[in-house]
């Protein structure tokens, strides 16, 4: 599966969402998947539900090994109630995710930096592992969507 589908999936799936890819600057290439049904949320509330990352940041964010030709990472925030269920993990603390092999193509995983943060992730997702993760952004999408709303109820914030 490539990321031009993975983005027309969300694009066809979910009204309302912001999806924006960076030309240029160190994270050129980088989508994010932002809910915006107004598309006129201010910068510091621009959180994606999900994003597709196609590089390495140096002393930061490696462990995936994205500089090798055609890997990407689709991550996806879960939420810590989904993260318990798929990994067990309370926390998604360092010592609770330290086991697994970030590097593995079509294989769901804690996020190998925002885990504690309940994120995950998969390095190019088969469409039989899309599939699979759909509920799981479906899932984030939703939550983007109370949070907005909530948001929206109460504007000082």
């Amino acid at each position: 599966m490539d990321r031009e589908a993975i983005v027309r999936y969300v694009t066809d799936t979910f009204p309302g969402v912001d999806i924006s890819t960076l030309s240029e600057g160190p994270g050129a290439g980088e989508t994010f998947f932002i809910y915006d049904p107004e598309h006129d949320l201010e910068p510091r509330h621009q959180m994606p539900f999900a994003t597709i990352v196609t590089h390495d940041y140096p002393g930061w964010d490696t462990a995936s090994h994205l500089d090798r030709p055609g890997v990407y990472r689709l991550n996806i925030g879960v939420g810590r109630l989904a993260f318990r269920d798929l990994f067990g993990a309370s926390s998604g603390g360092r010592d609770e995710i330290s086991h697994y092999d970030y590097t593995a193509l079509d294989v769901l995983l804690p996020h190998p930096v925002y885990a504690a943060q309940w994120w995950v992730s998969v390095l190019n997702p088969s469409e039989a592992t899309f599939r699979a993760v759909q509920p799981l952004l479906a899932g984030a999408y939703e939550a983007a969507a109370r949070r907005h709303a909530a948001r929206r109820a109460t504007p000082d914030s």
